[in-house]
Formats: structure tokens, C-alpha cells, sequence
């Protein structure tokens, strides 16, 4: 532990389980037994195109995207004024992921694989659909009927109620590949099919015949879309042509070409103006004008991706679009020129995650860097608490007067490292950030969603090769620590952005800085240098205080504030963590086999979780030093937060855009933690999916009674040597001195009444415990009516039991009788010991050798202490005229006297120590 204090103390215990060290491995286990997959935060789509539908019953749109191996159904409800929002449902997961989606008014269809399923409302499997031998790319509903069409150009007619297969054709790819399939309205059992030769067919699925070949414009069709013209269709070509042609003749009416590359995804607006827009690979949307025949418009970077899909909503100014950018967007044309809007949108990073945090102490909020240059809170409570704090921008003043917003010269780059604090956020900026390759760091405002005012870094150094490379914010919020990569560590206000100072006289380090840290009051500054040098600086005067060295180069540094605890990644793979008390290093973690990419604790300092390069999460017990915990992950973590409150664990990895949660399984479950051995091997965990679980199923490793499970049933005397007390209440023993002042206290101020003659009675035995009598039969009529004064004095169970005692020397019977009894009924069996009230100095006798009996065994202590002094009070005067009973009185004393000082010398230790806690200055 080193020396200085207790590495224990100030660490909080669970309730639930128990770390310290046993014998023993992890009995079988191979998953993690502390953390269980609950759902994933910030994915909304991907590059599968959505699905509108329309709901008669409810009278209201819904849009259905992709998100890998499940799907989001957005409620879209509209009024008069266009007021619109979004309401979530999470759809089922799959097996795979889904490779292409359709929808009718009552089921989702959604393919995975060579298979697609049917979804009634949103999460129900009621249809599964086989017999594909290639994965399936088309889905399109036909009425009773739903198409598929895999990638060997195979098409399949299903029957969606039994599932029946009711036709299949075949074509040759190189001749005919289908690569878009449409069924033209008012054209009863007919569907056309575009192919990536460039041709079109026109089929009669009914009488299974080719009614029509079109030639096309040998150039391959990306997009069939029907007009809302009768006849008339749209046709997505490769080159970024649409042509507008007249199925009926055969006829092109019009054509438009976008330079912009193929043809993503084609709709028309069905309110009144004659529209069309067509999606781009390069996420710019065109606006076309039907009548004047020209473009009127254009979208330009309506995604930062490809246009996966655009949907205008029926007779509605909406137009829903979405894209691989992980954003799904609501575009509304309600301007004189045509131009759409963005009216309401779902939007995560599109770009995989660089740091991820939690914000503030409630754990409902987690902020997101990544690599597409955006800062992102994202809500584990409910999406619509989602929020954008945005780009980076060079300039925010001057890119607002020129509307350069979408310049990408303009935009920062990547967001490296950031500190937050809550302190001050109303005040000013709360966020701190560095970014990749540059030296100024960039301030951020939570409250106001936006970048701050100021951009942080020293007036003296000009050079573009020194870059910030660790950050931190203080407790209070006013004060945020920078250190760069040639060895300086600046201090500056967070309110005005002016310099407060620097750490050392030229520079804190001689490398790079890979960590800085403040502790919770100010006094203590801590940073790691790539030289493998960990210094403590006064924070107020900058002065060093101490300097340490690692064993090796650190790679990240990680502080707990509450407990002064410092976690330290070094390059050789190994943890040490440190007391920034004293200064020293108090454990030493090895075990992973690449780099450590993140470190967190868990809110009570118990914990310490770390992530790395060799895809495994790995949980640290401090106390006991031990590893508790171990799964291995298909994709390496980059990031891993706590919630301050305990409740989940978030972790980013490796070209994912989501954040993945993972429930603490030791709040609402019994989890006993053993440590792992060093030849541990953990099994895979899968990442946990968008829908949340709602009832954890463990593995049967977990279910089965194994060493690690069996709850743990605490006898009743840990050991011989130990004082064990009772488990009754004290209302049972602690004021048996004292019954005489509380009847006293209790005793009716009023005579009691007299209560109305019962109609019948039930008659009793009399006795010290009253006893119904059973009805006799008196066939003797000549029997005496004399009650027999003798069964007044029978005794009771008790004196009968301590009676056995004398002869057998046992009193589990007795006491067992006694601890039964409340205080009242106590005191008349003490009493009814002596020979006054029917008891005999044998009985007293027994008695006292059952209180013996009690403190030989050390059980039931406060008991046995109670009944004594009960029973020298009410027979004080009687016990010195008894030899017999002096000689039992001379043993107990010994026994009490010895038992007494061996607590008193335990209880004056603990008062020493805490009274050396009080008063000393640690």
C-alpha cells in the first residue's frame, strides 16, 4: 500500500459484494460478470436507403431507417402550421446486417443476408422468408405479394401471409443485371426492372410474361421512380442523367443531367408544384422544374455523404432525406425561390469518435469528439436531448458575415482531447478542446451550443510544429491547464482567456506533455512527460514540489479527483496508480498486450477500468489489487467513460460512430467478484445494438450454481473466539431493568370499565400460559364441583426445561423458550423462579448455569448480560442465604469479568484511533 496512510480509507463498501482476495479462479466464467450490453447512442443511419410509410389509421407518416442490424421508426405527425416532430421507436434486431429495407401501410420488410423478415409494429417477427442462395439488394411489396430480388438476378415472388413462393425468374447477369425495380401505378400485376446494362423490362407477374423490352441508353439505370403523372417515370442513370419517360409509348419526354456523378434516389412533390430532386453521391441534392424544364435549385451538402435516400411526403412540403452520414433530416419548402429548409433532424457523428466524456453529475449526458470535426452531446435518457455544439470554426465573426458555414477551410480540425466542468457553464464557456496539429486550443459553450470566444495558446510561440496535446479544467471552472507538445504548461482564465502563468521557469517538461491534472482544491498540479518524468506543482505559484520517475513513458493520465487517486497508462502496457498525497505509488497493474488507449474510475474510487489496443475492457479492484473483470471486444475500445453515477459504462472503438452502453450488473443484481487468474482468457462480447434490453439474459455459466455464484448463508458464530450478539430487536432485552418505571408511566388514568356481558364464553385451563379447555362429557353425576386449588401452581415450560437442564446440561430448550417471550412475560418467568412463586433453588440454580452456558460460548451476549442483571435484581435478597447459589454467582462472575475486559481493551483501541483521525493533521 506504501507508507504515509491507508489506501483503504475514504473508499466507500458495497452492500452487494465483496473484493478481497481468495482462493480460488473465476470458476468457469469466460464473460464479464460486472458489465451486460445495453444499447447504443448516437446511430441513426447508414448508406441503406429509408422507407416512407403511411399509417390510414392513424393518419400519420412514418420513416423507418437502417442502423446495422436493426431499424428506427420515426413518428412524424404534422399540423396546420407544419409544426413537426419525431417520435422513436426502436425496431428488432437481426442476425446480420440489414442489407435493404421496404415497407407497406401494416409491415417492415428488411433483408439480411440470402433471408428478409416481416415486422409487425416495429418489433414483431411474423413472417421469415428463405430461399435465396445470394444476398438479397431489392425488397419491393406488391399488394398480398412482396419481390425480392438478390444479387445473382433472381427474382422471387412471396405470398406475405404463407409464405409461399409464387414465382421465380431468372436472368442472366452479364445480359441483364437488375439493379432497380418499380411498380408503375394503375398498372394492375406489372412491374418494371432497370438493369446496370442499361435496358428496361416490363413484366406481367401474373401471366409470368415479358410484355415490353426498353432499349434504354446503354448506360447502367441506378433509380426507378414513379411521376405523378400516369405513364410516366422517372429514370437514375450512372452518368447523372434522369430521364423522364413515357412507359406507355415508349417516349422520353425530357431529360436532365446532374455533374455530380449517378443518380442515388429520385422523388416529386405531389402539393402542386411540378418538382423534382434527385440525390448525388457527393451529397448535394438537385431541384428540377417539370414545367420551365431547367433547375431552379440546389441543396448543396444537404449530408456530407452520399444521398442514401430522398422521399418527398405525400401532398406535404417535406422532403425526408437521408444518408451514410449517420444524420437523418426533415427539409421544408416553404421560401419564394423553392429552396428547402432544414426544418427538424437526427443527426449523430459521421466519422468515427476521437474522445468521449460524460458532461456534468446527473450521467444523462455524454460528449462526443470525432473525426468529422464536431463536438456532440448525445442523452442517454431520450434522443430528442440530444444536441450539436457544432464545427470548429477559424473564425466565427467573419465565416457568419460571408456565409462560408459549409467551407471546409474555414473548419477546424479533429477534436483531440477536451475537459468539461459544470461549475460555471451559465457564467462562460465550460469546455475546453485541443485539435489535431494545432497549437491554440478552443473553448466551448454547453449552454449555448456553440464554440466560445476565445482560442487559447501563448503569444510567444509562433512555430506551427509545437501542438497542444493535454488539457484539463479545474473543479471551480475558472481555470483551464494546457500542455503542449514541447514541454510547456500554460494557465489560463476561462472567463477573459488571459495567460495566468506557466509551470518551471522556461518549460515544465523536456518532452512532450501527455497529461496534466488539477486536484478538487486547487493546491495540486500534476503532469507526465514523455521522458518518463511525473512532476507536482504548487498551483497557485507554479512552483515544482516534487518530481518522480516512471518506469516508463506514460501514455495517458487519469486523476480521481474525490479520492486523490492518479491513474497512469505507461507505454509498456503496464498501470500504476498513485497517491498524490504521499506521493507514492500504491498499485501496479499488468495484463494487457497493446496499448492503453483510456482509463476510468468508477465514481467511489474502487474501481479502475482500462481499454486497450488488445480489444479487451478490463476492470481493476484497488483495494485488493486484483483483476476483477475481463471481456474481450470484436473491435478495439478507444474510449471509456464512467457515469458518475454508477449505472453504466460508455465506450467508443474503432471506425464505430456510435457509443456504446453497458449496465452495471452490481446495482440490481448479487455479484460476487473474485480475482481473475493471470492465464484468464475472455470470450467475445458483442457490442450491444440500438434496441435496449430490456431483461438481461445471462449466459449458463452465470445461471449455474458454480463457486463463484452460491450466495453466501453467515452462521451463527463466525468463531469460537468471537463475542456474537443476538439477532432480536432491543425492544426485547434492553428494558428489563426498567419495566417498573414504564408501567408506572403506562398506567391508566381511569379505572377501566366494566365491559358488556359477553353472550357465551370460551373457557380456559388456569395457568402462567392460559389454555383453551377442550369440552368433557360429565357422565358422573355424583362428582365433586370442588376446583382443585393444586393446578393453580403448576409450573411452567420454562422451570420444566431448566428442570431437564440439571439433568442433562442442556439449555438450547430453555433459552429458546425465553428469547420467544417479550419483555412483560420475561419478568414473570424470572420471578416465578423462587420458591415463593413456585420455584425451587434447584430451578435458580439451573438458570444460573444456563447464563454460564451463554458466556462459555460467547452467543447471544447482550441477552445473557440482560437476563442476569434481571435476575440479581428481583432476587437480590434470597441469593446470600443460598450457598449453592453464591457458588454459581462466584463462577459468572469470573466469566463476565473476563469477557468485559477483553471488549473493553478492543473498544479502547478503535477510540484511540478515531480520535487520532479527528484530531491529527494528515
Amino acid at each position: 500500500e506504501g507508507p504515509g496512510r491507508s489506501f483503504s480509507s475514504g473508499l466507500k463498501l458495497r452492500g452487494a459484494w465483496t473484493s478481497v482476495p481468495m482462493e480460488g479462479g473465476a470458476g468457469g466464467r469466460t464473460s464479464s460478470a460486472l458489465f451486460a450490453g445495453f444499447r447504443a447512442l448516437g446511430l441513426f443511419s447508414n448508406d441503406i436507403p429509408h422507407v416512407v410509410r403511411f399509417s390510414a389509421l392513424k393518419r400519420r407518416f412514418y420513416v423507418t431507417t437502417c442502423v446495422g442490424k436493426s431499424f428506427h421508426t420515426y413518428d412524424v405527425n404534422l399540423t396546420i402550421s407544419y409544426f413537426f416532430y419525431i417520435s422513436f421507436y426502436l425496431g428488432n434486431s437481426v442476425p446480420q446486417d440489414i442489407c435493404c429495407m421496404a415497407a407497406d401501410g401494416r409491415l417492415v420488410f428488411a433483408a439480411y443476408g440470402n433471408v428478409f423478415s416481416a415486422f409487425a409494429r416495429n418489433k414483431e417477427v411474423v413472417h421469415t422468408f428463405k430461399g435465396h442462395k445470394a444476398e438479397i439488394h431489392l425488397l419491393q411489396p406488391f399488394g398480398d405479394h412482396i419481390i425480392s430480388v438478390d444479387t445473382d438476378s433472381i427474382l422471387i415472388i412471396w405470398h406475405i401471409y404463407s409464405e409461399e413462393e409464387y414465382l421465380q425468374l431468372t436472368f442472366d447477369k452479364s445480359v441483364f443485371k437488375i439493379s432497380a425495380i418499380l411498380h408503375p401505378s394503375t398498372y394492375l400485376n406489372k412491374i418494371l426492372l432497370g438493369s446496370e446494362q442499361g435496358s428496361l423490362q416490363l413484366w406481367n407477374v401474373k401471366s409470368n410474361k415479358l410484355l415490353y423490352t426498353f432499349l434504354g441508353w446503354k448506360i447502367g439505370v441506378t433509380a426507378l421512380q414513379q411521376a405523378p403523372a400516369v405513364d410516366v417515370v422517372a429514370v437514375g442513370l450512372m452518368s447523372g442523367q434522369v430521364i423522364i419517360h413515357n412507359i406507355k409509348f415508349d417516349e422520353t419526354l425530357m431529360k436532365f443531367r446532374q455533374d455530380w456523378g449517378p443518380i442515388t434516389s429520385i422523388s416529386f412533390r405531389t402539393d402542386g408544384h411540378p418538382i423534382m430532386a434527385a440525390g448525388s453521391p457527393c451529397g448535394h441534392i438537385g431541384l428540377w422544374d417539370l414545367e420551365d424544364k431547367k433547375l431552379i435549385n440546389q441543396m448543396r451538402n444537404a449530408h456530407s455523404t452520399a444521398i442514401a435516400g430522398l422521399t418527398f411526403l405525400h401532398r406535404e412540403p417535406l422532403l425526408v432525406t437521408n444518408g451514410a452520414d449517420n444524420a437523418l433530416r426533415i427539409w421544408i419548402f416553404d421560401g419564394p425561390t423553392g429552396e428547402g429548409r432544414l426544418l427538424r433532424f437526427r443527426m449523430g457523428h459521421s466519422a468515427p469518435l476521437t474522445k468521449i466524456r460524460y458532461y456534468g453529475q446527473n450521467g444523462q449526458q455524454i460528449l462526443s469528439a470525432s473525426q468529422d470535426g464536431t463536438l456532440q452531446s448525445f442523452s442517454t435518457i431520450h434522443e430528442k436531448f440530444n444536441k450539436s455544439l457544432g464545427h470548429g470554426l477559424i473564425n466565427k465573426k467573419r465565416v457568419k458575415r460571408k456565409g462560408l458555414q459549409n467551407a471546409l477551410s474555414v473548419r477546424l480540425p479533429p477534436i483531440t482531447k477536451f475537459a468539461a466542468e459544470e461549475a460555471r457553464e451559465s457564467d462562460w464557456d465550460s469546455i475546453i478542446a485541443c485539435h489535431q496539429g494545432k497549437l491554440s486550443c478552443s473553448t466551448w459553450n454547453y449552454q449555448r451550443s456553440t464554440i466560445g470566444a476565445y482560442f487559447l495558446k501563448p503569444k510567444e510561440l509562433k512555430t506551427d510544429d509545437i501542438t497542444a496535446t493535454a488539457v484539463d479544467i479545474t473543479s471551480c471552472g475558472n481555470f483551464a491547464i494546457i500542455g503542449l507538445s514541447s514541454g510547456t504548461v500554460d494557465v489560463y482564465n476561462m472567463q477573459s482567456g488571459i495567460h495566468r502563468g506557466s509551470f518551471g521557469e522556461d518549460q515544465a517538461h523536456k518532452g512532450s506533455v501527455r497529461g496534466v491534472a488539477v486536484d478538487g482544491l486547487n493546491q495540486l498540479t500534476i503532469t507526465a512527460g514523455s521522458e518518463g518524468l511525473l512532476k507536482f506543482w504548487n498551483f497557485k505559484n507554479k512552483i515544482l514540489i516534487h518530481s518522480m520517475s516512471l518506469d516508463s513513458s506514460p501514455n495517458m493520465m487519469l486523476l480521481h479527483r474525490d479520492s486523490g487517486i492518479l491513474g497512469l497508462a505507461l507505454d509498456d502496457f503496464s498501470i500504476s496508480v498513485l497517491d498524490i498525497e504521499t506521493r507514492k505509488i500504491v498499485r501496479e497493474f499488468s495484463g494487457h498486450q497493446g496499448q492503453i488507449n483510456d482509463l476510468a474510475f468508477s465514481p467511489d474510487g474502487r474501481w479502475l477500468i482500462s481499454a486497450s489496443m488488445d480489444c479487451t475492457v478490463r476492470t481493476w479492484d484497488l483495494p485488493s489489487g486484483c483483476l476483477i473483470d475481463s471481456f474481450l471486444l470484436d473491435s478495439a475500445p478507444l474510449n471509456v467513460t464512467m457515469s458518475p453515477t454508477g449505472d453504466f459504462l460508455a465506450t467508443s472503438h474503432v471506425d464505430h460512430l456510435g457509443i456504446y452502453l453497458w449496465s452495471n450488473v452490481s446495482l440490481y443484481s448479487v455479484v460476487s467478484l473474485r480475482p481473475l487468474p493471470t492465464d484468464y482468457v475472455p470470450s467475445v462480447v458483442m457490442l450491444p445494438g440500438t434496441c435496449q434490453t430490456q431483461d438481461v439474459e445471462f449466459s449458463e455459466e452465470t445461471i449455474e450454481p458454480s463457486d463463484e455464484m452460491i450466495e453466501y448463508d453467515s452462521p451463527e458464530q463466525l468463531n469460537e473466539q468471537l463475542v456474537t450478539l443476538s439477532l432480536l430487536p432491543e425492544s426485547r432485552w434492553k428494558n428489563l431493568l426498567n419495566l417498573d418505571i414504564i408501567k408506572k408511566k403506562n398506567k391508566p388514568k381511569e379505572p377501566p370499565k366494566v365491559p358488556k356481558s359477553a353472550p357465551f364464553f370460551i373457557p380456559t385451563i388456569p395457568g402462567l400460559v392460559p389454555r383453551y379447555a377442550a369440552p368433557e362429557q360429565n357422565n358422573d353425576p355424583h362428582q365433586s364441583k370442588v376446583v382443585n386449588l393444586g393446578i393453580l401452581a403448576q409450573k411452567s415450560d420454562f422451570c420444566l426445561k431448566l428442570e431437564e437442564g440439571l439433568v442433562n446440561n442442556k439449555y438450547e430448550a430453555a433459552l429458546n423458550l425465553l428469547k420467544e417471550l417479550g419483555p412483560s412475560g420475561i419478568e414473570t418467568e424470572l420471578r416465578s423462579l423462587s420458591p415463593d412463586c413456585g420455584g425451587s433453588i434447584e430451578v435458580m440454580q439451573s438458570f444460573l448455569k444456563m447464563i454460564g452456558m451463554m458466556l462459555d460460548r460467547k452467543r447471544d451476549f447482550e441477552l445473557a448480560q440482560a437476563y442476569l442483571a434481571l435476575f440479581l435484581k428481583l432476587h437480590l435478597k434470597l441469593l446470600p442465604s443460598e450457598p449453592v447459589l453464591l457458588e454459581e454467582l462466584t463462577k459468572l462472575s469470573s466469566q463476565v469479568e473476563e469477557n468485559w475486559i477483553h471488549l473493553q481493551s478492543l473498544f479502547n483501541q478503535s477510540i484511540c484511533i478515531l480520535n487520532y483521525i479527528k484530531s491529527a493533521l494528515l
